[in-house]
């Protein structure tokens, strides 16, 4: 649309161009046709002639006054819509001191809002629209805007606004233009496809003031709070004028909405009149309703307030919004004031539980308020909207806190050992029993943090409404969301103190969406255990003086495709057949990408939704439970992952990591490391710990990475690590936290096992805190691991070089409570099978496979064996597939199978094998020196005097017969082969005992000479 710049009427008359005008200037307002408080705004014209409309206007006071029929100047193509003078159309600074000469420029068309509340969506945050013509003259450089006239603090509603002279700009370039050829600048030729697309809105019939504009654009929410609607393509100072009606209609509802009414102090609309009976159930007295007035005026609350309220800014909007006890003038009773927050209504009130009904006004920013002398009572709000159904609900706020004075003191001192009882998000019932509200409460630490709300499927995932209260220095925020149910999902949206907003995973959710998706779950558990037996019998016994084989997994790809449910039916028919007495899971606590095995968290408290919610785990364990076998799940306190919506600079700062990264960051592993010495992050670890072992009756955890925390230059070179206090390299605060966790899991758990995977020589590993000792129950023994992997790996023809890497072991093996592990750190990286690490041909594999088992089962210490390689898997492990079942059909394999379900067999009824694995009572030498024909043999025995001889071969040949000593004369059966034919072996042995003869040999009372097979372990016991 294109501006004329000299279009004359029929009589001859110039008509004014597009832009601002003083009443002055149109020939209507000098015949007295328009009000005299009104200025002009002339959009760009059209074609289609004039018409009469009805506007609304506003007086200087800033009231409505009745619409009155406009006359439009005759052949005037321009409809007139009307602002204030003040709060409305300002003059650029240039402009002439007359008013009565066209201007070249829109400057601002200001809408003053604040004496006003909004009933149109939006419009509570709109202030101000800004739109500029051309630049002058071509000149280089664009300039601010001047600032609009200052509304006179008394406006006189019978004088024109425009009747004052605009000030003269004291600047040269701001009074060029005062020029007559600056007086109306073109403006720029829209495209002719934008013109022909709203042409056809000239035609349409247009809403009148009152009415809402049905073409104005819908509510956005992501420029909800932008104070310039107008979309900005380039910067507002350079911003031009030649639009046309279609780009202006987002401006265009600022002129047609009605604005509601609203008392100088806060009117405050109580709908229970003096005169009006109590309501049934009303335990208000007639007496006391017939002292409160219709209209009160309530102390105001600051602006700044309210729209921190409003946009979910607020450290503490419960003291703000819900019911409160306030003081007014002229109310001789107790008076409650009710506010909420509902923007976009249009009418809202408060219904009591009584029955009355309070009608809330508008105060500001979509908050709105009433009050009732009715005393505190529960409520609910009602509101109504525009083109929709009325929606009533329980007010978020108007609940006291759902965590107690006692929880913050724990959670403060970082004492709390039930943490998960009181963070993160948990379906209550509060108000009272009469009227019971359900929904759920979210509590988060986060002490760094200005501001948090909640967001999540509730709320459309806009957490303005539901900010949560700081719950003071604790660093607890706290909110009560009525009726949000189980399955909802959810976030927290924290502001930093830089003001920055970050969205976070619920460092306490109990389920979380499945990998790839990163919102937090409300759940609840009605799992009912059924294993009190296995408890109660757990709780009497020492495991660390009991039989313990472990059988270790990946719940993943121990058989892909199966849940927490389905691995119960399977892993528990399997497991029993093999006789192990625990399995131990890779951890389980919900963790981004699959390849870490679980090992890089970012959900400590959520079991993994790979396989199913948590009450699938617990039935998974239960079932275990009860069928006798117990369950150890791997815990990783040392380190976390670093996703950005997770646990990594919380609450825009460093929260639950080191803030210094020579003490905060694993290099090698791409991971985070807590902050040890801060007291609420120690304790998110300890309750943590205490959660698996309580929640979901896990048997014990299994300690990942205990080395790279005990030590402050792990993996690190000089110049990367900060010393202790005490200028040594170990990490005071690491090991407080271990002491903490393991003290307090054994005092509250007892029968529960911590185990230690530490693989350095650091002392009092599994000693007593009390002794200064770290507390573990167990510790892996990775020196055993290691020497003897690495004299395994020899050739027979070799290892008698190499014959103290297999007794090596046997001289600490007491220095500490040992766990032997061959565990999935062996089989992957490169590293092959276990069975790929044997010399030989495939037979001769096996049989290694089979001598080096059955010396690991002999040996003083538990016993773990990774997957798999109970029957040979040939291939090196990844969690991307399935073991290689097919293999179990081959008969070799099956029976290696087999050995392993036989010596747990043997293992498990004989207590010599295991009651003394921690005391060098239960073990004696009987020969271990002989290195030429690579033969160990020892004993092992119990505090019945049981003894079960151990004779192992690891050179390729049979040696027979063998002189051997032995402790006492008589027969000893043969328990254990490892090389008879059902387990694959050749079948040589002993034909089943020994008779053993009161012939001294090597130091021994009695001797007697067996045979030893190849490559194979013998266990012979004494018979009663």
């Amino acid at each position: 649309m294109a501006h004329r710049r000299d279009q004359r009427d029929g009589s001859g008359r110039r008509l004014p161009g597009g832009g601002v005008h003083p009443p002055g200037d149109d020939a209507s307002a000098r015949e007295g046709r328009l009000p005299a408080g009104l200025l002009l705004l002339h959009l760009a014209e059209h074609t289609r002639g004039a018409r009469g409309v009805l506007h609304e206007h506003l007086d200087g006071n800033g009231r409505v006054l009745p619409a009155e029929s406009v006359r439009e100047y005759a052949g005037h193509p321009h409809r007139i819509p009307a602002v204030r003078r003040t709060g409305g159309v300002h003059h650029p600074g240039g402009a002439r001191r007359d008013g009565r000469g066209p201007v070249g420029r829109l400057l601002r068309i200001r809408i003053v809002r604040e004496r006003r509340a909004a009933r149109f969506r939006g419009e509570h945050r709109q202030r101000e629209v800004r739109v500029q013509g051309p630049r002058l003259c071509g000149c280089g450089g664009s300039r601010r805007l001047p600032r609009s006239l200052h509304r006179h603090p008394e406006p006189d509603p019978s004088r024109a606004p425009g009747s004052r002279p605009a000030a003269q700009p004291a600047h040269p370039c701001l009074r060029r233009r005062e020029h007559p050829r600056l007086l109306e600048a073109r403006l720029r030729r829209a495209l002719p496809d934008r013109c022909l697309r709203h042409d056809h809105r000239g035609r349409e019939r247009r809403s009148a003031l009152g009415a809402r504009d049905r073409r104005a654009p819908g509510y956005d929410p992501l420029r909800h709070h932008a104070r310039h609607h107008l979309p900005r393509a380039r910067p507002r100072h350079r911003r031009r004028l030649g639009v046309g009606r279609g780009q202006l209609r987002q401006a265009r509802r600022l002129h047609h909405a009605r604005a509601h009414s609203r008392d100088p102090g806060g009117l405050i609309v109580t709908t229970i009149p003096p005169n009006t009976p109590p309501a049934p159930g009303d335990t208000v007295s007639t007496e006391r309703q017939r002292t409160a007035p219709d209209k009160v005026a309530i102390p105001p609350l600051d602006d700044v307030v309210l729209d921190r309220i409003a946009a979910g800014e607020h450290h503490d909007p419960h003291s703000v919004l819900g019911s409160h006890p306030v003081a007014a003038d002229g109310v001789s009773d107790a008076l409650t004031v009710i506010r909420t927050r509902r923007p976009l209504a249009t009418r809202v009130s408060a219904v009591l539980d009584s029955g009355a009904r309070v009608e809330l006004s508008h105060v500001r920013a979509g908050i709105w308020q009433g009050a009732h002398v009715a005393g505190h009572q529960p409520y609910q709000i009602e509101a109504s909207y525009d083109g929709g159904p009325d929606w009533i609900a329980d007010d978020p706020y108007a609940f006291a806190p759902a965590i107690g004075e006692l929880d913050l003191h724990l959670i403060g001192e970082g004492r709390h050992e039930r943490l998960w009882d009181v963070l993160g998000a948990h379906r209550r019932t509060l108000g009272t029993a009469e009227r019971p509200v359900t929904g759920t409460s979210f509590t988060v630490w986060a002490p760094h943090a200005s501001a948090v709300r909640v967001v999540g499927t509730f709320n459309d995932w806009n957490g303005e409404g539901h900010a949560l209260r700081s719950m003071g220095g604790s660093g607890v925020w706290e909110i009560f969301v009525p009726g949000v149910e189980s399955g909802a999902l959810y976030k927290f949206a924290l502001r930093g103190r830089d003001g920055n907003w970050v969205s976070k995973a619920d460092p306490l959710a109990r389920f979380s969406e499945t990998a790839g998706l990163t919102a937090s779950i409300v759940t609840e558990s009605h799992y009912e255990w059924n294993d009190s037996e296995w408890m109660t019998a757990r709780a009497a016994r020492d495991p660390h003086n009991g039989p313990m084989s472990v059988y270790e997994l990946h719940a993943g790809s121990w058989r892909l495709g199966l849940g927490y449910r389905e691995l119960a039916d399977h892993l528990i028919e399997y497991v029993t057949e093999l006789g192990f007495t625990h399995v131990e899971f890779m951890p389980l606590a919900e963790h981004p990408f699959g390849g870490s095995w679980g090992y890089q968290v970012t959900g400590y408290y959520a079991p993994t939704s790979r396989f199913g919610d948590p009450d699938d785990l617990r039935y998974l364990i239960d079932r275990l439970h009860q069928a006798g076998i117990g369950v150890l799940v791997d815990w990783v306190p040392g380190h976390f992952a670093t996703d950005a919506w997770a646990l990594a600079r919380f609450d825009g700062e460093a929260l639950y990591e080191h803030p210094d990264p020579r003490r905060g960051e694993h290099k090698d592993w791409g991971t985070l490391i807590f902050d040890f010495g801060n007291p609420q992050v120690r304790n998110f670890l300890v309750a943590n710990a205490l959660y698996w072992l309580e929640e979901f009756h896990v048997d014990g955890l299994r300690v990942d990475a205990v080395a790279s925390m005990l030590y402050l230059d792990y993996s690190r070179q000089p110049g990367e690590w900060l010393p202790n206090i005490h200028g040594g390299n170990e990490n005071l605060e690491a090991i407080s936290l271990l002491q903490e966790a393991n003290a307090t899991a054994y005092r509250r758990n007892p029968g529960v096992i911590m185990i230690a995977e530490e693989s350095t020589n650091w002392g009092g590993v599994t000693a007593p805190t009390s002794g200064g000792g770290l507390g573990f129950g167990l510790k892996w023994n990775m020196g055993w691991m290691h020497d003897s992997l690495q004299y395994i790996a020899n050739d027979p023809m070799w290892r008698s070089y190499h014959h103290g890497e297999i007794t090596f072991s046997f001289l600490y093996a007491f220095s500490e409570n040992f766990l032997l592990p061959i565990s999935h750190d062996e089989v992957v990286h490169g590293k092959g099978s276990l069975i790929g690490k044997m010399p030989g041909d495939h037979w001769q594999k096996l049989a290694n496979m089979r001598a080096f088992l059955t010396f690991m089962w002999a040996h003083p210490g538990k016993q773990l064996l990774f997957m798999g390689q109970e029957f040979g898997q040939l291939s090196e492990w990844s969690e991307a597939r399935d073991l290689d079942w097919w293999i179990l059909d081959q008969p070799a394999h099956r029976g290696l199978h087999s050995l392993v379900t036989q010596l747990n067999r043997v293992y498990r009824e004989n207590s010599a094998l295991w009651e003394h694995d921690n005391d060098s009572s239960g073990f004696e030498w009987l020969d271990g020196g002989d290195s030429t024909r690579n033969i160990i043999s020892f004993l092992r025995r119990d505090g019945n005097g049981d003894e079960i001889a151990v004779f192992m071969n690891f050179s390729g040949t049979t040696v027979g017969p063998y002189r051997a000593g032995f402790p006492q004369s008589g027969v000893w059966d043969e328990i254990l082969n490892s090389d008879a034919a059902e387990f694959g072996g050749s079948g040589i042995g002993n034909l089943g005992s020994v008779t053993v003869k009161d012939e001294p040999w090597a130091g021994r009372p009695a001797s007697a000479d067996i045979t030893l097979p190849p490559l194979a372990g013998l266990w012979l016991k004494r018979r009663r």
